[in-house]
């Protein structure tokens, strides 16, 4: 487990805080939720073509049909676009900043996107391509966010 508010210096990217975190599950994102609590990262999966999304929903966007599973990740993936939040909308947020928004594509599930907090980076660092790994932030009662990070690269061999 990462600690996510640590000192750091001023182009550090840091995550947003975790009081701002809230969510409203429904029928088609629970089981991604429940899989988050346990440190998991999973994607939609369609039974009939294979298709993967991201966010799940109740429709393939390829075949129109409603039957689902749910694909297991390894947390590997690679940045596919970001921007760099530099200004608070309010002032208690300034020490979460810099902030990067980051849009990753799951090795596995090259067609799926997932948006999340880029951390444990230098901005001046971050580019598109570059090869990250998951991190976990526990928010109690069973809620974990996914955050990525730059990833070791001996890892991805």
């Amino acid at each position: 487990m990462v600690e996510m508010h640590t000192a750091r210096s001023r182009d550090v990217a840091v995550a947003a805080p975790i009081g701002m975190v809230s969510l409203a599950p429904n029928t088609w994102t629970e089981p991604f939720w429940i899989a988050a609590g346990q440190h998991q990262l999973v994607v939609q999966r369609c039974v009939s073509c294979g298709a993967v999304r991201h966010p799940p929903g109740p429709f393939c966007p390829t075949c129109r049909t409603q039957e689902s599973e749910w694909m297991d990740l390894s947390g590997r993936a690679t940045l596919y676009s970001f921007t760099v939040i530099r200004h608070a909308l309010a002032p208690h947020l300034r020490e979460y900043l810099p902030m990067v928004i980051a849009v990753v594509e799951p090795e596995e599930a090259p067609n799926a996107r997932l948006v999340a907090n880029l951390v444990e980076v230098d901005t001046q660092d971050v580019v598109i391509g570059m090869p990250l790994e998951v991190v976990w932030e526990d928010a109690g009662d069973g809620l974990a966010v996914y955050r990525f990070r730059p990833a070791d690269e001996t890892a991805r061999a």
